[in-house]
């Protein structure tokens, strides 16, 4: 067989211009999906444009509607480092930028294999239904594994200003998570269907629907979730201090110097006591001082047991104390101690949800072999308790959850359920300076606030401590690196939300929801294959 090859077109290949224009577009797709991460993030406090996170969601739902599951899973995890990049930026502030972008990129996966499925969805009827409950389930995971989980960054902690805040007590954080992003990839969708009339000249009425409907029952939802949301005292109210005794300087170097952050608190106590005796300010039934207060064990250490006392007998009240406590197994704690006025010690809580590699290390032998700095910040492993925090305080059903608990539902939860009228949450945020870290958690304290209707206390060693109503709304706070004193009467509630009453019900019901949109969608897919 004779091959007779042709001169070449000159007019068929492209021009270098048309060729890297192309190459140019290419890159549309992945340029998408970061800056959809990068608005979502930007949705988060400090700010209070909420409302980003809509426009976001709407940018994902085009960069993967109807790709491959291989395109969504890079596209994906393009969306998770343009988010989880700048969000977990404070991780790095004191141990540098390894095991900050090590945390991002570890977090990203998530979004990979949310993104793999969206696409797998995306040609699916009433797709926005299917995308967001598919990245309600990847939140779920998120939330549970490895170590333990890392909820942070949740959609719905970054609704503490929105509109859609009321879900929160209707179904929690998956509810309101999922409302916002199906309301975003709705926006998507109408967009879509208006694209086609014009293109076509026929508007699509399905997709019409669907996509009026992603929009606007999330929007109903939330008008008629408000009548949940209440900060009447159903049950009296209770005068809280909250104490921000500050600490010497910020970073890690705190821990080394223990005694002059429990003195900052006892000086600060014994202050608002002179300011009671002197009639400014009327007594409190209770003080509530912030995690890490007293870094010295006061079981083990006279001098701190003594301190301790003499700020409760100044203030002529109960103190609820975050204290660093061995026990006598060895074992280390992360505790707070109610401190009664000359009984000293009369109940505690001991932390549950540890933090991994902030108060324990896991695979503590591999990472010394990598980094040996790394464990000798963490000398130590903090053990977990393993009851719920709920102190009887003057009356007052207080219940605790220590700072990186906020995050998590179910750390919350049970201490309404287990018969708690207010919400306090300790925290110590001096490790990561003037980080935006602090305001991400005082948001998570907002909606936890509306949750569970709850009042909710919030004091931190360096600030931004406050004091929040059952609505979720601020009523006191402080500043960073400021010794400071909050004195409020909080509404106090008995009630239960639809959201604590059911618990997990709702993540649930969308994981279920998810997994049967993905397998309809693969099961489509592998008979449309079969019929070709």
């Amino acid at each position: 067989m004779t091959v007779t090859l042709s001169p070449p077109d000159e007019a068929s290949p492209p021009a270098p211009a048309s060729r890297g224009g192309r190459r140019l577009l290419r890159l549309v797709p992945a340029a998408g999906a970061v800056l959809a991460g990068v608005l979502l993030y930007l949705s988060f406090p400090p700010r209070t444009v909420w409302w980003l996170a809509l426009p976001a969601f709407a940018l994902l739902a085009w960069v993967l509607h109807g790709r491959s599951w291989k395109a969504g899973l890079g596209l994906g995890y393009l969306f998770g480092l343009g988010y989880f990049l700048p969000l977990l930026v404070w991780t790095g502030v004191e141990v540098g930028s390894g095991p900050w972008l090590a945390l991002a990129a570890a977090e990203a996966v998530f979004g990979a294999l949310v993104g793999a499925g969206i696409a797998i969805v995306s040609r699916l009827p009433a797709a926005p239904l299917w995308a967001a409950a598919l990245w309600t389930a990847g939140e779920a995971a998120r939330a549970r594994v490895p170590f333990g989980g890392f909820p942070w960054g949740k959609v719905a902690f970054g609704q503490a200003d929105g509109v859609f805040l009321p879900l929160a007590a209707l179904g929690g954080t998956p509810v309101l998570g999922f409302a916002v992003v199906l309301c975003g990839f709705g926006l998507y969708a109408a967009g879509r269907a208006l694209y086609e009339r014009r293109a076509r000249g026929v508007l699509p009425r399905a997709a019409a629907l669907t996509a009026g409907l992603a929009v606007l029952l999330p929007l109903a939802g939330a008008l008629a979730s408000r009548a949940l949301v209440s900060d009447e005292a159903e049950a009296g109210t209770a005068r809280v201090a909250v104490i921000q005794g500050n600490v010497p300087r910020a970073g890690l170097e705190f821990n080394a110097q223990r005694r002059a952050v429990l003195d900052y608190h006892v000086k600060e106590t014994k202050r608002l006591a002179e300011r009671v005796d002197r009639g400014e300010v009327k007594r409190p039934d209770f003080v509530l001082w912030p995690e890490n207060s007293s870094d010295i064990d006061p079981f083990r250490n006279p001098d701190a047991s003594a301190a301790i006392d003499s700020a409760a007998q100044a203030i002529k009240a109960p103190i609820s104390v975050g204290a660093v406590v061995e026990k006598d197994d060895g074992k280390l704690y992360n505790e707070q101690v109610l401190w009664l006025p000359g009984k000293g010690p009369t109940a505690t809580y001991d932390k549950r949800q540890i933090q991994p590699f902030g108060e324990y290390l896991p695979m503590r032998s591999l990472l010394h072999r990598i980094n040996d700095s790394w464990t000798t910040m963490v000398a130590q492993d903090f053990s977990r308790g393993t009851a719920p925090g709920v102190f009887t305080i003057d009356g007052t059903r207080v219940g605790i959850a220590t700072c990186y608990e906020a995050a998590f539902d179910w750390a919350v939860r049970d201490t309404v359920t287990h018969g708690a009228e207010l919400i306090s949450v300790p925290s110590n945020n001096a490790t990561f300076d003037r980080s935006e870290m602090t305001y991400q958690q005082l948001a998570m304290s907002r909606v936890r606030a509306v949750e569970h209707s709850r009042s909710v206390t919030v004091p931190v060693t360096s600030g931004v401590s406050a004091v929040i109503r059952p609505d979720g709304e601020i009523v006191r706070r402080t500043g960073m690196f400021v010794p400071a004193t909050l004195v409020d009467d909080v509404p106090l509630r008995t009630s239960e939300t639809p959201a604590t009453r059911m618990g997990i019900a709702p993540e649930t019901a969308l994981v279920v929801v998810a997994a049967g949109g993905l397998a309809w969608a693969i099961t489509r897919g592998v008979r449309g294959r079969r019929a070709a």
